[in-house]
């Protein structure tokens, strides 16, 4: 899994791989007795922040953000417990949003504390090499290109190699005779980063390529299965500066699906879905706050996670579901969590020996035991309409069933500055 473990190192830098951090903790015990000697004031926790609707709305920062980020950080501006920022977002670089948290929270952040939707695709090396189709919004070639992809096509070059494809739209009907401006090698996958802008272009030419195996130059057919299909953020709705929720890439993929089975009679199938509540997003965050705490030299291990977010259907569902597999072992013994990644990243099923210990440390043997979600009322939520989230009332993606644990926050706060308040006190928690 060599590829793999490759990717994981990507995301950060840890600084302390397991050995120093056995030193690390060997070497932190008092002179006089030989015990640990940690500070009282070290934390034992984490924390995950959603972004829209927890910190801002569209572009307008929540009053409480600001003030409670104040008492994350120390006098020098660092953070006094681990933070990620994980978001359902996929239109810009990790980079540029941990710029735009910067300047929205007052605090210094790194794109190692961020985590967009499309994170996880680094470990996709098997698609790495590929010609792969994406669709969203942004500079998306250059995200795809940042992510490991070599060989990426855009909607927008498919439309201008194939222009009688797109025909909704009158006004952009090519006129008669044209040339196409590039010749496109066979697409042999397809990814979905975000909601586009011109839905029914992007419709249209995703159920093309789906149909014709990836040549365009050919007739649709009903070919099983089709070509994979890769999907990140799930999200039904998002909160924005409307008084109502939006449209988010969840609407997207309703309707790519139920426009593919409409045509084909067949279900459509997805190698791998991305982003919250997606398991493997939060196996990403619980490593980059266990790498947070190695490279402040924080002896004792991170053994809690809180993560905040304004949406049952993802922020609340996923923190639940994964704290679920945490309790019941099957993230720390982890066999079947690495034989679902490995089958869909293609890294091999078996560990190099060697590199056995590296790879618990990281990602198999995560140090958390609980992962606890709180939810605000100042996004999607909506505290009137609570009791409307029933198994016919689902706002979660198709392939995740409802549940009505997994929907019920283990805190439900007014705003982030209540919940960074009420954890602290949860956790007995006074930063120095």
């Amino acid at each position: 899994m060599r590829g793999l473990l490759s990717a994981l190192r990507g995301l950060t830098a840890p600084g302390h791989r397991p050995a120093a951090r056995k030193a690390l903790i060997a070497g932190s015990r008092c002179g006089f007795c030989g015990t640990p000697a940690y500070s009282k004031t070290q934390p034992r926790f984490g924390l995950l922040f959603d972004i829209d609707g927890v910190l801002v709305r569209g572009k307008k920062p929540i009053p409480a953000a600001r003030k409670s980020f104040r008492k994350l950080v120390d006098s020098q501006g660092r953070f006094v417990v681990p933070v990620v920022f994980v978001t359902n977002a996929g239109n810009c670089l990790r980079q540029t949003k941990a710029d735009q948290l910067t300047d929205i929270l007052g605090v210094p952040i790194t794109q190692d504390q961020v985590i967009m939707s499309h994170s996880p695709l680094r470990m996709f090396k098997k698609f790495h090499e590929k010609c792969v189709l994406v669709s969203g919004q942004g500079p998306v070639l250059e995200i795809a290109e940042t992510l490991g992809f070599k060989n990426v096509v855009s909607i927008d070059m498919l439309r201008e190699t194939f222009p009688l494809m797109d025909m909704v739209d009158h006004n952009r009907r090519p006129k008669l005779p044209f040339s196409p401006v590039r010749n496109l090698p066979t697409i042999e996958a397809v990814i979905l980063f975000g909601e586009p802008i011109r839905w029914e272009t992007n419709l249209q030419l995703i159920i093309d390529v789906l149909l014709t195996n990836g040549d365009l130059n050919s007739p649709h057919s009903s070919q099983t299965p089709h070509l994979p299909l890769l999907a990140c953020n799930m999200d039904l709705m998002w909160m924005a500066e409307a008084q109502s929720p939006r449209f988010g890439h969840g609407t997207f993929l309703v309707c790519l699906e139920n426009i593919y089975q409409k045509i084909t009679g067949q279900e459509l199938k997805y190698e791998a879905l991305m982003g919250k509540p997606s398991e493997l997003t939060y196996h990403y965050a619980e490593y980059l706050i266990r790498s947070q705490a190695l490279q402040r030299q924080w002896g004792l291990p991170i053994t809690s996670l809180y993560a905040i977010g304004d949406n049952l259907m993802t922020d609340v569902y996923g923190a639940n579901l994964y704290s679920r597999q945490l309790e019941e072992g099957v993230a720390r013994k982890n066999s079947k969590a690495v034989a679902k990644m490995a089958a869909a990243t293609g890294a091999p099923a078996a560990l190099p020996q060697e590199e056995e210990g590296v790879w618990e440390s990281e990602l198999a043997l995560p140090s958390v035991t609980s992962c606890k979600s709180v939810l605000v009322c100042t996004g999607v939520y909506d505290p009137k309409s609570r009791r409307r989230v029933t198994e016919t009332v689902f706002h979660g993606h198709r392939d995740f069933r409802f549940e009505a644990a997994l929907v019920d926050p283990h805190h439900l706060v007014q705003d982030v500055g209540e919940a960074v308040d009420l954890i602290f006190e949860q956790e007995k928690f006074v930063p120095q």
